[in-house]
């Protein structure tokens, strides 16, 4: 471009300058970087609405895990209320963050994706609408302004190829006088040439000069059309940006639960419950319920009773109806089941009384603890460092189905490994207490001893067995586990 049009505008030309023509191209091209961005910006908001729903989902199974953990453990009172708040305040964070989850999908993202819907509309031939009008409006405005430059172009060149020639006119004149081989018509013919070539730069220049200026003149308004395109697009992208950060301003919100007044309220209740804990409260609740504060049935004189010495029989162990009567147990010392502080299990009096020649380490006690299910126990056991390092047994609740000593099961009439243990196959199993055989028919084994079961439990609860050393015989089904 000519030195006169770098006056005009006022400014260094440059290849990359958006007056060249074709630069408007850019501007163009961001319509359709707005409709990328768009879903761009959907793509990442759905992503962190997964982030969040995956969070409450592990927070919601965090608390229902533990929540079982202390529940079923030996914490008790206001420390284990205080523990267990920690549950609850990540059940309804979980709540809240499902929330924030609804709002990123259901506000945020459906309304960039209906602004996207309305603001860019596709063609049948591809493309948007709005980038062809863009497109046909700088073309428009550049097309006279672009004419009379290739016209400009095409003077100057001529113009320059004008002046190389009466320079090389002229020196071939000079070369010439000082050759005197040369005849006086060729000196004249060359001389002509020079005059001519003269006369083409002056013309050529001259043209050039004009050419220029109509160029000059048409810039004017060449820089007017093209900036009225250009603000057309820039309101365009500025309702983009606006609505950018209008969405982003609501995403911030959905995200910021600490201005959200439950949230507070969840950490304001766990601190309530935290400092709610009272270790002598718990110690006064553990001695009247676990220690001396308990009541005791102390051995006081009785008349001998016929009755007293009648040997039971095993349908006569499991058929008691006034209550349930557990014989030949012998719990070692690191197997003495907690006390469960949910439920309990009560034997009831007169059985005991009745049957005092046989030993029952159960009678005026309560239950030794919530039943926890094989497959519970194996997911606690991955977690809990509690039921790792600890050798206690499985602890059985009369408020589940199969704790074999709930009274429904002590008459035979449901067995708690019928569905893990197939009909009419051996099955390893390990002896939960000591068991001492009452009959010549039954085994008798120590808790933590390994045998083979070879029957399935029978109407009365007893299981057919196989000692290692070969002996066979019966035992209480309730009395083992299968091994894992």
């Amino acid at each position: 471009m000519s030195g006169s049009y770098d006056d005009s505008v006022g400014v260094e030309v440059s290849s990359d300058s958006f007056w060249e023509v074709g630069n408007y191209k850019r501007t163009v091209k961001r319509i359709d970087d707005g409709h990328r961005l768009c879903n761009d910006l959907m793509n990442c908001i759905h992503e962190r609405a997964r982030i969040e729903k995956v969070y409450a989902q592990q927070l919601t199974e965090w608390a229902k895990r533990w929540k079982q953990l202390v529940e079923k453990g030996p914490q008790y009172g206001t420390v284990e209320r205080a523990w267990c708040a920690f549950m609850s305040e990540a059940e309804k964070v979980s709540e809240l963050h499902l929330e924030v989850k609804g709002s990123l999908m259901n506000e945020d993202f459906e309304k960039i994706k209906n602004w996207q819907k309305e603001a860019f509309h596709k063609q049948m031939m591809g493309g948007f609408k709005e980038t062809k009008e863009a497109e046909d409006g700088f073309r428009k405005a550049q097309k006279p302004w672009a004419k009379k430059l290739k016209e400009v172009e095409a003077a100057k060149k001529a113009y320059h190829a004008a002046c190389k020639e009466e320079k090389l006119a002229i020196s071939r004149e000079t070369n010439s006088k000082a050759d005197p081989a040369l005849n006086p018509e060729q000196l004249k013919k060359l001389q002509d040439k020079v005059e001519r070539s003269k006369q083409d730069v002056l013309k050529t220049k001259e043209k050039y000069e004009k050419s220029l200026k109509e160029l000059d003149n048409a810039t004017p308004q060449y820089m007017e059309n093209m900036e009225q395109v250009f603000e057309q697009c820039q309101q365009f992208e500025e309702k983009r940006l606006r609505f950018f950060r209008e969405v982003l301003l609501e995403v911030q919100k959905h995200l910021d639960v600490s201005n959200v007044a439950s949230y507070k309220n969840i950490y304001r209740e766990l601190e309530q419950n935290i400092k709610a804990a009272d270790a002598v409260e718990d110690l006064r609740w553990f001695r009247a319920n676990q220690g001396p504060g308990m009541s005791m049935n102390w051995p006081q004189f009785e008349e001998w009773s016929a009755d007293l010495n009648r040997t039971l029989s095993r349908r006569e162990k499991k058929k008691a109806s006034d209550g349930v009567t557990l014989t030949g147990i012998n719990q070692t010392g690191d197997q003495v089941s907690q006390p469960n502080k949910h439920s309990s299990l009560s034997v009831q009096s007169n059985t005991v009384q009745s049957v005092q020649s046989s030993y029952n380490p159960f009678e005026d006690e309560e239950d030794t603890g919530s039943t926890v299910s094989e497959k519970e126990d194996n997911k606690i056991k991955n977690v809990s460092s509690y039921e790792k390092n600890q050798s206690y047994p499985t602890e059985w609740s009369d408020e589940e189905s199969n704790n074999p000593f709930s009274s429904t099961d002590a008459n035979g009439d449901t067995n708690p490994f019928d569905e893990d243990t197939p009909p009419a196959m051996e099955v390893r199993v390990r002896a939960l207490y000591d068991y001492e055989g009452q009959e010549q028919d039954e085994l008798s084994f120590k808790a933590g001893d390994e045998l083979t079961k070879m029957e399935n439990e029978d109407e009365q609860g007893w299981c057919k067995g196989r000692l290692d050393n070969g002996q066979v015989g019966l035992y209480p089904a309730n009395y083992v586990e299968p091994i894992q």
